[in-house]
């Protein structure tokens, strides 16, 4: 299905598969990594690869960008349905092709550059829809945005976006789900008092028009390691963690991964239920709740105090571990300092995105929330 209404001599048409059997799969090698994903029946080159955790370069997903453009070595694909401009008939004759339409009809081998790190993708400004608003703490909204239908935004988990302001300022904020889920953009903001949360709180709407530009940052899971992995949050901290779990579940990542999760307060755990339900059907993630400051209406039996030390009291000897903190600046310094003196972990292992609220400088490398 076409993803946007667009003059129908300007797309190609797939070919006829009648010699392909609609229940077989085909190997896709990519060069010059050397990297195999397998391709099940009527999947794309891309959605193969992404779907088993290889980032292929990517803007729409749907034949109009040409982001996705590589080298057809050997065998034979189903070209798809593609813009012309996107793939000419030139380059097609090349050998060329759009990963995100082409189909294999047989193993086939390609040339592409993968995506290994945040400066192989492409910063981009884009505008997007108010999908939809929901209230899930009285100071957290959890927002989904809608980009325009032909558009994607390629992204590694855990980094953030810059939302633009008219006045010209910006707003960072992670983006809470993970690139394989990326029909929209999920934001979770806490009203902090500032223009733009107050604005998200008592005027903005569903249908709503923003502007945002990324994605930023060198916060997300750096998967060429077997270590075990800590993931420490604080508020809304838990944003890009949700999306870097969601991602290592989605690809198969057998790393153990704890998930420590700290609020004041029983409702500055948002989505507890959400990373309850992750540990209950997943056994190699465990989650542990810390709340600093429980209230007695809150009727909390779990673990209490700063959630730093909650990681130290469990893991006096962090020196096998990474740790991925994100949240309130104070805790992630406190994390860092002590878990390096303390827990000898190498400072290599750390990986952070601190949040500030608006009214203080972005930390460099973090999102706001």
């Amino acid at each position: 299905m076409l993803h946007c209404a667009r003059s129908r001599r300007a797309w190609r048409t797939r070919f006829f598969r009648s010699d392909c059997p609609r229940d077989m799969s085909f190997t896709v090698t990519i060069r010059p990594s050397g990297h195999q994903v397998t391709a099940e029946a009527d999947e794309t080159v891309l959605a193969a690869a992404l779907r088993e955790g290889f980032n292929l370069p990517y803007g729409c997903r749907n034949g109009a960008c040409g982001s996705c453009k590589g080298q057809l070595l050997s065998g034979r694909v189903d070209y798809g349905e593609y813009q012309e401009n996107a793939l000419t008939e030139a380059e097609r004759a090349r050998g060329m092709a759009l990963f995100c339409c082409a189909i294999p009809l047989e193993d086939i081998e390609i040339e592409c550059r993968e995506v290994g790190a945040a400066k192989d993708i492409q910063i981009r400004k884009m505008p997007c829809r108010v999908q939809s608003m929901q209230r899930a703490a009285d100071d957290v909204m959890i927002v989904d945005l809608r980009l325009p239908q032909s558009e994607r935004l390629q992204y590694l988990a855990g980094q953030y976006l810059d939302v633009l302001m008219k006045d010209g300022q910006r707003r960072s904020f992670s983006m809470a789900n993970a690139p394989h889920a990326d029909e929209a953009l999920q934001l979770h903001i806490r009203n902090y008092g500032g223009a733009f949360s107050q604005h998200v709180f008592e005027r903005m709407k569903e249908r709503d028009i923003l502007r945002f530009e990324g994605p930023y940052g060198s916060f997300f899971l750096r998967e060429d390691s077997a270590k075990p992995i800590i993931l420490l949050a604080s508020g809304t901290g838990f944003a890009p963690i949700k999306a870097i779990i969601e991602h290592a579940l989605h690809v198969g990542c057998e790393r153990p991964m704890t998930l420590y999760w700290g609020g004041r307060k029983r409702s500055d755990l948002y989505l507890h239920a959400l990373a309850q339900r992750w540990a209950a059907e997943h056994p190699s993630l465990r989650y542990v709740p810390v709340l600093s400051e429980p209230r007695p209406e809150d009727e909390w039996s779990g673990r209490t105090g700063l959630v730093h030390k909650a990681v130290m009291e469990d893991h006096p000897d962090l020196s096998g571990f990474q740790v991925y903190a994100c949240g309130n600046p104070l805790m992630v310094e406190a994390a860092r300092t002590q878990f390096d003196a303390v827990c000898n972990l190498p400072a290599d292992e750390f990986f952070c995105d601190a949040f500030t609220p608006a009214s203080v400088p972005a930390a460099a490398g973090g999102g706001a929330p």
